[in-house]
């Protein structure tokens, strides 16, 4: 493609400095710079440096993380947005970087996938986008769910779902409703887990806990449930609770705390539940995961006994 060696210096510089310094071949072109000043630019120990094809840095050193989203947008074309992911890490959602940057097209556009950029076509585009400069992403409720259906282990699923929540980044119902108006394909475990939360289940843990009561066939506890005594104060807030045996379980460990300090109000906290008449079951994550039968027996074995109690009442 023809190209003036005077190209049009500023039109080059203002696009850089609007798309953080990355741009595509069409766009240079547009600019008026010929190939082979592209390719010379881009040369091994140039300047600048080829990100994926027909997308280019600038710059010299590693790319950042809106570089790389930059580049993703790029590729993808007029209209794309990204999701997932890198759409949390973007909207300051999640700390972690990512490594792959995953982009929405409409059904009816081709790019491909390409090195760090993974193109979805969908006939279900955004109503609504969020905008950083000439970057875009979806909305929270859509970045969660299209996060939770690219995973492919359970666990990873409870843990980004029951953040979510706890942090107030984005309502239960918000992620339900996504739920109901977004694809069904790899949604099994994200329904899975909203209905764990909405039945009070809160961390990763606490949904391992509650598979292995269901598969134990043993009653099922309210999770996090508030306890209050006669008088209206509250007592405590266990991971699991029995009203009728008067029996709660707590999954915690050292390991699982922050600091001593923590597993002291620990240690306190059951110490009061006790004193309200409650029996405290203590198991730690590992327990939960390596020695099942033992604590379905230990369950089970309490529930009995509370049961035979005189009903307690808090």
């Amino acid at each position: 493609m023809p190209g003036d060696p005077r190209h049009d210096r500023s039109a080059l510089a203002e696009t850089l400095r609007a798309q953080e310094h990355v741009i595509s071949r069409q766009q240079a072109f547009a600019c008026g710079m010929s190939r082979d000043a592209l390719l010379h630019r881009a040369r091994p120990g140039g300047p600048w440096q080829r990100l994926i094809p027909g997308i280019y840095l600038a710059q010299t050193g590693a790319p950042t993380v809106p570089q790389r989203e930059m580049a993703a947008l790029l590729h993808a074309g007029t209209g794309s947005v990204l999701t997932g992911l890198a759409a949390l890490h973007g909207l300051g959602l999640i700390t972690a970087q990512p490594i792959r940057f995953d982009v929405l097209v409409p059904a009816t556009r081709r790019p491909g996938s390409t090195a760090f950029v993974r193109v979805h076509r969908t006939s279900q585009m955004p109503g609504g986008v969020i905008r950083e400069g000439k970057r875009s992403y979806v909305l929270p409720p859509r970045a969660f769910a299209d996060a939770a259906r690219s995973f492919s282990d359970i666990r990873e699923v409870r843990a980004l779902i029951a953040a979510a929540v706890q942090r107030h980044d984005c309502p239960l119902a918000a992620l339900a409703r996504e739920l109901r108006q977004g694809s069904m394909r790899h949604s099994a475990m994200l329904r899975r887990v909203l209905a764990e939360v909405a039945d009070g289940v809160r961390s990763v843990v606490e949904g391992e806990f509650r598979d292995l009561i269901r598969r134990a066939k043993l009653p099922e506890p309210m999770f996090n449930a508030r306890l209050l005594s006669a008088s209206g104060a509250f007592v405590a807030s266990p991971d699991a609770w029995w009203p009728r045996a008067g029996v709660a379980a707590e999954v915690d460990s050292r390991e699982w705390h922050l600091s001593p300090a923590d597993w002291e109000r620990t240690m306190k906290r059951h110490a009061y539940m006790s004193s309200h008449g409650i029996i405290v079951l203590h198991f730690t994550p590992r327990q939960i995961r390596t020695d099942q039968a033992r604590v379905t027996a230990t369950i089970r074995e309490t529930l009995a006994a509370g049961a035979a109690r005189p009903e307690l009442r808090l």
